[in-house]
């Protein structure tokens, strides 16, 4: 187990090192062999492990990661966008594909900060590395990205709950990991807990009707809403989300193609965009 752990853990590292060569060199069009010399391991080695976690070779990966195919899918979002609101509607109205139903925590359970709840919590790892993820009995409440267990990552949940009582459960954890990484068509539903400002509710609900594989700018999702000149605010909103992957502010970029900020790291907000582009590939196919 701990073996499986470590291999997991150094393998989406190398990962995460190939994406940031990746990103850095998109439009050159990178070479295996460079690639593989900037990661310190063998061409077959990093074909190997890459295709296993991406499904796709790392020539095929780095077309998602171009300014070009960024911007083509911006274009492709406000078609569909204007198609919405053309017929009255306030966004795509899709159903997100983690089949994923959400609940607002009520201003009286949010200013007790979290007095009498029992929140789980505990590390688990994904597909792009370790995650701490928490629940209570209405759902998950809180879910980060972190290279390895330390205390800052789990200051930041007490903070938000400082009233609440914590139980530690990594098994738990894996359980809730493995069922929202599962493939596509196995996917069961998962409940969400949100606790925000009703702008902030506003915005991360949007986001869920955001499909696996696409994209959105911030001033998209602003008109999303129906506050086209709150931009900003809409990305500030964004950057608060404590529910990683599964309020998918990792599919907003800017308008320009640049991937814009991301909390748990700019090669891990490529990494998910071009994962989820190549599951979505693989679908289609």
């Amino acid at each position: 187990m701990a073996n499986n752990f470590a291999e997991s853990t150094t393998n989406y590292l190398r990962i995460e090192r190939a994406i940031h060569f990746l990103c850095e060199h998109a439009e050159e069009q990178p070479s295996l062999p460079d690639l593989a010399a900037y990661v310190g391991i063998s061409e077959h080695h990093l074909q190997k492990i890459f295709s296993r976690w991406a499904g796709v070779s790392p020539k095929r990966f780095v077309q998602f990661l171009t300014k070009q195919r960024a911007k083509q899918s911006l274009a492709q979002s406000r078609s569909v966008l204007d198609t919405a609101h053309e017929l009255g509607l306030s966004g795509p109205s899709r159903l997100h594909d983690l089949l994923i139903s959400c609940e607002a925590m009520t201003p009286g359970e949010i200013k007790s900060l979290g007095a009498g709840l029992l929140i789980s919590h505990g590390y688990a790892l994904s597909p792009f590395g370790l995650a701490y993820i928490a629940w209570t009995s209405r759902g998950i409440c809180h879910m980060a990205f972190c290279q390895c267990p330390e205390p800052d990552v789990e200051r930041a949940l007490g903070k938000r709950w400082s009233r609440a009582s914590f139980l530690r459960d990594d098994s738990g954890a894996a359980k809730y990991i493995d069922q929202i990484f599962q493939p596509k068509g196995k996917k069961q539903p998962l409940q969400i807990v949100l606790k925000g400002t009703n702008f902030q509710l506003k915005v991360w609900e949007a986001l869920l009707n955001i499909g696996e594989g696409e994209l959105i700018s911030y001033s998209q999702l602003a008109t999303m809403i129906g506050s086209p000149k709150a931009s900003r605010a809409v990305g500030t909103a964004v950057a608060s989300n404590n529910i990683g992957f599964l309020i998918p502010c990792h599919r907003v970029i800017r308008e320009s193609g640049d991937l814009g900020n991301y909390r748990w790291g700019i090669e891990r907000k490529a990494a998910i965009q071009g994962w989820e582009a190549a599951q979505s590939l693989a679908e289609r196919s």
